[in-house]
């Protein structure tokens, strides 16, 4: 039977593509994206971004030399034509599963992936400092950055976009513009990408575009005429270009799915000196109708069938969604309320609120910063804003959370999802550091609800008590619970779930479940509930350090600084001598993994808690 990618079975590097004709490549091309389909229909990946970058990765494998060139991906998730052809293909069916692929470039995994990432905005700056590092140490390679229009929200990509126009160093950046993140993209940056592909000098024709470019080049000026079907324009006005008032030279908008204008375009660009940007645009979800048709839908799918796209209803009920709809009905109640997105509408389960409320919502794009200190400045003016983000977005602006927030104590709700590990994602997407890094700050309070009502009791309680509250919960699902559901919960309170004065457990959150199930059959083993972090129900933890023989600390977050070494403080500030085993995320990343396998591995689950246990001389059944 003949093989369904007899193009892509010859291919175990770049240097075996360069080997093909150039009108072999759309077939190639075309070969990989079913190859994409099918992989991702297994068990989930990044599809419509894969899709969609696929022709522009093939071009940039034939023109350059990878991995001498270097070729860095913003984000990396829209890299999997990349994997396929520097020498991974055999192992695609393990991307994102434990000992697999990671499902971004990661620089351990291969010598083709110039840069380890999984958050959007770094390329740039990445780029530039391998050029930087190229000249200074006298070598002669090309540096190619590929990324969406969507990072240039984040001032970090902006920013170093500012040094690389000031600079003049031979590098080449590829903006692939398809109009989306994983939401569509906002911001005055996507509009002005917008008017580039209307401009009355496109309509118009092709000789003011090749007058323009006739100082840069004379192959460049005569390529106007050769691609003009897909070469939209050349030009060099910085008054009505902001790449051009930078200093990077600027080439487009080009078809991104033209793959012989592609290559011809990329063969000469890349003989240039000084930074250029060729502006792609492309098509999220290209060759498969059901992508192209919602984008969104099919950034980041589960298992499905490729054929007709169909999967299994899913009929769960996430943490996010929890969130959207109690955000949602309490800013019915409270119009000061107001929600701060970083362009993760979708992911944080605010597709409602947004409609229910669109004069009360701001997505400010990838620039988690400016969501935070827009927040604080709506707060010096008398709203209450809410800051829906992922943990380890929030990473990314500490400082405002520290500088503009929490030295004036403002009264800001941080809404942090994917708390925790979060699994296949990995190392750059596990939201293990978000206790401690928010912990040591002055003002802030940390809450880890159980369940949807904790979760709605802390954003009602968070309200009363003002100042900056962060509200943390894990990927995944909970239950559901009857709209109009406030319960009453006093703020810095901790649950005693089981009596016990021999050992007593301390979990919260994502922990809890665990612990929950490791002492329910152990008779003298205590459970609380400790749901705040910050601060901690100081009157409880006296009680139980001064009357049990030990405490256990269980927590979804790295062992150091995190809520075990806040018990510990407490105790030492008290003089207590009372043993305390603290279980966590080990001080090294976790690989990507299902979230139970990498609590499995990281001592926090069941059997773990219960090993420890035993450890301390409880009566623990074996084989329980």
């Amino acid at each position: 039977m003949m093989s369904p990618t007899p193009l892509l079975d010859q291919i175990e590097s770049p240097d075996d593509l360069k080997r093909l004709t150039r009108e072999q490549l759309p077939a190639l091309a075309q070969e990989l994206r079913d190859e994409i389909v099918r992989v991702c229909s297994l068990s989930g990946g990044h599809l419509a971004s894969s899709l969609g970058a696929t022709d522009l990765i093939v071009a940039l494998h034939y023109v350059l030399n990878s991995p001498r060139d270097r070729i860095l991906f913003d984000v990396g998730h829209q890299a999997y034509a990349h994997k396929f052809l520097t020498g991974r293909k055999d192992r695609m069916h393990t991307i994102k599963k434990e000992g697999g692929l990671s499902g971004f470039t990661k620089v351990s995994e291969s010598p083709h992936d110039a840069i380890t990432v999984g958050h959007a905005s770094t390329s740039l700056a990445n780029l530039l400092g391998m050029a930087v590092a190229r000249d200074a140490l006298g070598q002669d390679y090309q540096v190619a950055a590929v990324i969406g229009d969507g990072a240039l929200t984040g001032g970090m990509a902006l920013a170093a976009l500012n040094t690389i126009g000031d600079s003049g160093k031979r590098m080449l950046i590829i903006l692939n513009d398809n109009e989306m993140s994983i939401s569509e993209n906002v911001g005055a940056m996507a509009k002005f990408m917008r008017t580039l592909q209307v401009q009355r000098w496109f309509q118009e024709g092709e000789g003011a575009g090749k007058k323009a470019v006739s100082a840069i080049s004379k192959p460049l000026a005569n390529l106007m005429s050769r691609a003009k079907s897909s070469t939209r324009h050349f030009f060099d006005p910085a008054s009505i270009n902001p790449f051009a008032a930078m200093g990077v030279r600027y080439v487009g908008p080009v078809d991104g799915h033209n793959l012989q204008e592609l290559v011809y375009l990329l063969e000469r660009l890349n003989e240039l000196d000084g930074p250029t940007i060729l502006h792609v645009v492309t098509r999220k979800g290209k060759g498969l109708d059901y992508a192209e048709a919602d984008p969104i839908k099919w950034h980041g799918p589960s298992k499905f069938d490729p054929e007709t796209g169909s999967s299994d209803p899913s009929t769960s009920y996430s943490w996010s969604a929890a969130f959207g709809d109690a955000v949602t009905e309490l800013s019915t109640q409270d119009p000061r309320n107001f929600v701060i997105t970083p362009a993760m509408r979708e992911g944080s389960g605010l597709v409602g609120y947004s409609k229910a409320h669109p004069n009360r919502y701001l997505d400010v794009g990838i620039a988690e910063d400016v969501a935070v200190t827009a927040a604080a400045g709506m707060a010096l003016q008398g709203l209450r804003p809410i800051v829906a983000i992922y943990s380890t977005f929030l990473q990314r602006a500490y400082d405002q959370v520290l500088h503009d927030v929490a030295i004036e104590n403002l009264p800001v709700i941080f809404a942090i999802d994917r708390g925790g590990i979060v699994g296949a994602d990995g190392a750059t997407h596990n939201g293990v550091f978000d206790l401690s890094y928010l912990r040591n700050i002055p003002n802030v309070q940390i809450g880890l609800p159980r369940n949807t009502s904790e979760l709605r009791g802390m954003l009602r309680e968070a309200q009363r008590i003002g100042g900056p509250v962060a509200i943390r919960y894990p990927r995944g699902n909970t239950d559901r619970v009857p709209a109009g559901t406030w319960p009453e919960l006093r703020w810095g309170t901790w649950e005693r779930l089981r009596a016990g004065d021999d050992v007593v457990v301390l979990a919260g959150g994502k922990a809890l479940e665990y612990a929950e199930r490791a002492v329910v059959d152990l008779p003298g083993v205590g459970l609380i509930n400790a749901r705040f972090v910050k601060p901690l129900d100081t009157a409880m933890l006296r009680e139980v350090a001064t009357s049990a023989r030990a405490l256990v600390t269980v927590e979804d977050n790295t062992v150091v600084g995190g809520f075990g070494s806040a018990v510990l403080e407490q105790l030492s500030a008290w003089g207590l001598q009372t043993p305390v085993r603290v279980l966590g995320i080990p001080d090294e990343f976790q690989e990507h993994a299902s979230v139970e396998r990498v609590h499995a591995r990281s001592g926090i689950d069941t059997q773990a808690i219960r090993t420890v246990l035993a450890e301390l001389g409880v009566d623990v059944p074996l084989g329980v």
